[in-house]
């Protein structure tokens, strides 16, 4: 039976401490994130190979920072003075089969794809970025384009190595702790016991959510952890559900001149998909994601000659151009050349009922058939190029926002949001967010998840100007979201960015970063993890009335 009370263990002591090096030579590589947060710098650098070092460290350190591959598009793992704590050592695939897998928190998604492959298994919640550390995924709830079929980090991992600031070690198994129905969990260890409190906010209904810590009546203790961002403890190991066996996948790159016929066509896919789940049908269009590039994002990648670079057709009148992630069941995989049979015989009367047929189909009703590319699981170069040339966009503005910051003002930012809401409501926040951009006179590029209405507004900045614009319009795209019922920070996560700290303030309100802090303080009282990370050290003013 589940229990809300947790038992911690101290781990030993190492005695002469885990060495820490410092200087230029030691830290230089680890001074910013994927954020390029301004100000980085530390005071040294840890790589702590077991749980006992991790907690020697937390012990010695006064402030301290944990990393896994600086990914971070929010600024959360740039060090502002700590002591930065990488994962780098912790590298150990603990178990792998077909029913799930073990692993330290410093190995990369990538690699842990590749030990899963070899037992024909699959980890379906994959961030963009494969480099990306399956402990920092933890801690992110990292999020991908196939949320709308598998959802989130957080649905995918049963069990937690946590190492707390006092050097304790927690191992979460989900189901064996579950909050007391008053909402909170007590933490047994050589220390005694403590409480730890729960907020009591709503999260928004919608399938991802990095935004603070997590809280639900009854919640697992498991899920406290997961979405924290290094600042309630340590993740050292995770254990994560898995696919098997892997599903073979088929993308489509699709343009289309107008977003009417994009949402429309994105609905259909979406309701074919969950018919096919319920059904179970080996016929069914299993769609796993879908992603979307506006207009401008069609700009950039033909001004930079992506489209060229990896053979893609982007045509001049294209409005939307979609990326759709089609499953097709083991074993039913035809060869190429009967794939591009049933391609080809599609519309003929008579034609196979296969999941690919029916695609075309519904590709020829919405009228865009011929303006369509299939590639088929087996060609695995066709599709790295078609999905190179959606992260085209994402490397043509950072490469405009590090070109004005050379050119015209050092103080400019990458600007940008990570939002999400309701499904019913993503035309309504896709105009919300243009109305918000060219009201205020900006140049941006819209892109992203469609399948699960998770889209990555940008502003491409000319001046300083641009970014102070920006964030005022990011903040009111925030205000309309969460009015929406959606989320405005969807599965990027909160960091250090003052933008994404106020949008977390929105959210939740004074008084639910107030409960944080008391959630944070119940297991960090020196403060020692993550300082700034999430919410500024210090209380806003009025938090305290919220205590």
């Amino acid at each position: 039976m589940a229990s809300h009370r947790i038992r911690c263990t101290l781990l030993p002591d190492t005695g002469a401490g885990v060495p820490v090096a410092s200087g230029p030579d030691a830290v230089g590589d680890f001074l910013e994130d994927a954020a390029h947060h301004p100000g980085g710098h530390a005071a040294g650098v840890a790589h702590p190979a077991t749980e006992a070092e991790v907690a020697a460290l937390l012990r010695q350190s006064q402030r301290v920072l944990p990393i896994g591959a600086q990914s971070s598009l929010t600024g959360g793992a740039t060090p502002l003075g700590e002591v930065v704590v990488t994962t780098r050592r912790l590298n150990r695939i603990v178990t792998a089969s077909g029913n799930g897998i073990t692993a330290q928190a410093g190995v990369p998604i990538a690699e842990l794809q590749e030990a899963l492959a070899r037992r024909d298994a699959w980890y379906p919640p994959t961030p963009t970025f494969e480099g990306a550390c399956i402990g920092g995924a933890a801690a992110t709830n990292a999020a991908g384009a196939a949320t709308f079929k598998y959802g989130a980090t957080r649905d995918w991992i049963r069990g937690l190595k946590v190492v707390l600031a006092d050097g304790s070690l927690l191992e979460l198994h989900r189901g064996e702790h579950r909050a007391h129905p008053d909402g909170y969990f007590e933490l047994h260890g050589a220390g005694g016991v403590r409480r730890i409190p729960l907020p009591g906010y709503r999260m928004p209904a919608v399938p991802k959510r990095s935004a603070g810590y997590f809280a639900r009546p009854g919640m697992d203790a498991v899920d406290l952890f997961i979405g924290s961002e290094g600042t309630l403890g340590v993740i050292t190991e995770v254990t994560c559900d898995v696919v098997s066996p892997r599903p073979e996948i088929c993308l489509v790159w699709l343009t289309l001149p107008d977003d009417a016929g994009a949402l429309a066509l994105v609905a259909a896919l979406r309701r074919e998909a969950r018919a096919a789940w319920r059904s179970r049908d080996p016929r069914g269009m299993e769609v796993a994601a879908v992603e979307h590039l506006d207009r401008r994002s069609l700009e950039l990648v033909r001004e930079d000659g992506a489209d060229r670079r990896h053979g893609v057709d982007v045509s001049a009148d294209a409005a939307v151009a979609l990326l759709v992630q089609l499953e097709l069941p083991p074993g039913a995989v035809p060869t190429s050349a009967a794939a591009y049979d049933q391609i080809g015989g599609a519309l003929a009367p008579g034609a196979p009922d296969t999941p690919l047929v029916r695609l075309c189909r519904m590709l020829d009703r919405a009228g865009v058939l011929d303006r369509a590319e299939i590639a088929l699981p087996a060609d695995r170069r066709r599709q790295d190029q078609l999905r190179a040339v959606r992260e085209a966009v994402h490397e043509a503005v950072n490469r405009r926002v590090k070109t004005a910051q050379r050119d015209v003002d050092a103080g400019i930012r990458k600007t940008a949001a990570d939002m999400i809401v309701p499904y019913e409501h993503f035309g309504d926040s896709l105009e919300t967010f243009r109305n918000a951009f060219e009201r205020r006179g900006l140049d941006y590029a819209i892109w992203g998840h469609i399948s699960d209405a998770n889209v990555h507004p940008n502003v491409i900045p000319r001046s300083l100007a641009d970014v102070e614009r920006g964030q005022e319009a990011i903040m009111a795209c925030g205000r309309a979201v969460i009015g929406m019922g959606g989320c405005p920070l969807a599965e990027h996560g909160v960091g250090r960015n003052p933008v994404k700290q106020a949008l977390l303030r929105e959210l939740y309100g004074g008084e639910g970063i107030a409960a944080m802090r008391a959630v944070k303080a119940a297991l960090d009282p020196r403060g020692v993890l993550a300082p700034g990370v999430l919410f500024p050290e210090a209380p806003a003013v009025g938090e305290e009335t919220c205590r």
